[in-house]
């Protein structure tokens, strides 16, 4: 039996919520493996919807053991407000259901609040980050004055991580005309924050190793999308950590011969957060109505997202970059009604035709998409559990992004709903 990867393929927002949560009847462990609680998923189990940042999308089902691994880093705080959160919705979860990495990082307040003051700074371009302290956490990780889970159960190490941690940012923070951290009370808060995380901290990499010894299935879930990866996305307008599917490794703490399939998560249109260059973006009627059919308000801002046409050629870039085996393409069905779709299928570039984007910033900002049109359809593909359910028009639509990216799909989502889902190839089999 294999063990899958799934991996956003476009800007994040792909429906990976819904996807993870449908294969996690097949796996036995879910694991995340990089982001913070920047990253929303939603999930629509038999009328009741679930909203999870820092929580892997498996804590919903019985009997699985879902993971928070190294790669992510943690607000303290918020992982237990979701715990509680989920909890009241009637989903038990105990430190047997959860695992989280002793050697994940922590978001403080500090990081949240330096996030947001660089924001807000009118000299330099903004980013669009969500303020929430992702970026400046794993600048600390990579800067080695982090704290971690482990940190919290010993209090002289973490006085000696919180001083090495302040020394760094109290200069900055002076630079921005912010306060010095009151010291004594951050450490007051995470001592008492301290026995509401310590039960669920465990060695990850050493259960997952075990698990894949005993042949159970392991299901990696990552957040955001491949276009925000810090190095293959569209920098500096990414976020803070590795997206691609080379990360679930190192994330957890697994080899990746472990990895036997990736599945990337794949939109039917392209969306995107926050700023940055979107080649096929539409600020047009057809723009708008995309984003009212697809409910396109982010799960952890509410920012609306901006909207455009399925843009092949940044999706056969993402495939290749993560090794997709398959796709799961998801929300076809807000194409319903279209008379006329279209499909990025290259760029035009100061009088050049390029089959990828490139990496410099103002080359990004002049490519103009090159179109291939296709004739929609009237007919309803919500709800589909068969490719005999779906209109021919749609099925063609399907089969052409299939071409042009170079990757088969493995599922086809056609609702918000877990079972609306058209398996072609089960991942998990190996």
């Amino acid at each position: 039996m294999a063990n899958v990867v799934v991996v956003g393929t476009q800007w994040g927002d792909e429906g990976k919520g819904k996807i993870v949560d449908w294969l996690s009847q097949r796996a036995d462990v879910i694991a995340r493996f990089q982001g913070g609680h920047n990253a929303g998923h939603t999930l629509v189990v038999d009328g009741t919807v679930y909203k999870l940042h820092a929580l892997p999308s498996g804590v919903v089902r019985e009997g699985k053991l879902s993971i928070i691994g190294n790669g992510v880093v943690l607000d303290p705080w918020h992982l237990v407000a979701e715990i509680d959160e989920i909890r009241s919705q009637g989903v038990d979860i105990t430190p047997e259901t959860l695992k989280v990495a002793e050697n994940t990082p922590l978001i403080l307040p500090f990081h949240g609040e330096l996030d947001r003051a660089r924001e807000q700074q009118t000299s330099v371009a903004k980013i669009g980050t969500t303020g929430r302290g992702i970026g400046p956490a794993y600048e600390d990780k990579v800067g080695r004055r982090v704290i971690r889970v482990a940190d919290l159960a010993d209090a002289a190490t973490l006085k000696l991580r919180m001083d090495r941690a302040l020394i760094h940012h109290n200069a900055l923070r002076n630079g921005l005309g912010l306060e010095p951290v009151d010291r004594e009370a951050l450490l007051s808060a995470l001592n008492e924050i301290a026995p509401r995380i310590l039960p669920y901290a465990a060695p990850v990499w050493k259960i997952l190793t075990e698990a894949r010894k005993s042949g159970r299935r392991i299901l990696f879930e990552g957040a955001q999308g491949s276009l925000l990866d810090i190095d293959f996305g569209t920098y500096p307008f990414v976020t803070s950590s590795n997206v691609i599917a080379g990360q679930a490794a190192t994330g957890v703490g697994i080899g990746p011969g472990a990895i036997d399939f990736v599945l990337g998560i794949v939109k039917a249109y392209t969306t995107r957060v926050g700023e940055g260059p979107f080649p096929t973006e539409l600020v047009d009627s057809d723009g708008q109505r995309l984003g009212d059919r697809g409910k396109e308000f982010g799960t952890t801002t509410g920012r609306q997202r901006r909207c455009g046409w399925f843009d092949a050629c940044l999706v056969r870039q993402a495939c290749a970059t993560s090794g997709v085996n398959g796709i799961a393409l998801t929300k076809l069905d807000v194409l319903d009604g279209f008379e006329t779709l279209k499909i990025c299928t290259g760029y035009e570039l100061d009088g050049d035709r390029l089959d990828h984007l490139p990496t410099a910033a103002d080359l990004q900002i002049r490519c103009v998409p090159v179109y291939e049109r296709m004739l929609g359809w009237t007919e309803s593909t919500a709800g589909a559990r068969s490719w005999a359910d779906l209109p021919g028009a749609a099925v063609k639509y399907v089969r052409r992004i299939e071409e042009l990216i170079q990757c088969p799909v493995a599922m086809l989502s056609t609702s918000p709903e877990r079972d609306d889902t058209i398996l072609v190839t089960d991942p998990f089999v190996d």
